[in-house]
């Protein structure tokens, strides 16, 4: 026989795993603060390389995130939103900022991940040489930009979880979604333009 649903035990209002682990963290558990590494670093870093488009800048913006999740642990209060919008927040305010401090030169064309190549080299061929110029077209766009394209295509985020993600507001997002489009359309017609 099932017990009944409880605001104690209604998976509704259950913590997530994640809060539970900072919850632990926060008390000075290291296991459980590795152990929350450990699951929120790979897609962490996947985001921060969308975001930046520079592996060098993303891995520095994850490594600032998780000493800020580490500090901050117990500051997270489930009562005003989620584990993972918190942690979103705070992973696109290292990011941004560290993009700002060094602003690099040129952006590390191996990025970019890159999909599946299908069953032809001429194929994979096509499918890099189009991640490539997504890519360096992206890099080239104001970095709220990219983080809302990133944050958007890249993790399927609402409108809302980019607003709570960029500190911003919904009609916000929209903008830099659609400015962000039509500059990253502008600059692969430019791209394809030069190539022919």
């Amino acid at each position: 026989m099932h017990a009944p649903l409880t605001p104690a035990n209604d998976a509704r209002t259950a913590p997530d795993p994640e809060a539970l682990l900072l919850r632990r963290a926060a008390g000075g558990d290291r296991r459980a603060y590795a152990e929350l590494v450990r699951l929120l670093a790979r897609p962490a870093l996947g985001l921060a390389v969308r975001v930046l488009g520079d592996r060098a800048l993303a891995e520095d913006a994850v490594q600032e995130a998780f000493t800020r999740l580490w500090r901050e642990a117990h500051r997270f209060d489930p009562a005003r939103g989620s584990f993972a919008g918190w942690w979103r927040r705070m992973l696109m305010n290292c990011a941004l900022d560290g993009r700002r401090r060094l602003r690099p030169a040129t952006p590390i064309e191996d990025a970019a991940e890159i999909p599946d190549a299908g069953p032809t080299p001429a194929r994979a061929a096509e499918v890099a040489d189009l991640a490539a110029r997504v890519q360096a077209a992206a890099a080239g766009l104001p970095e709220r930009q990219r983080a809302a394209l990133a944050l958007f295509h890249g993790d399927g985020l609402t409108m809302g979880e980019i607003a709570a993600a960029l500190e911003t507001s919904e009609k916000a997002v929209e903008g830099l979604l659609l400015r962000g489009r039509a500059a990253l359309k502008e600059r692969l017609t430019d791209l394809k333009d030069e190539l022919e």
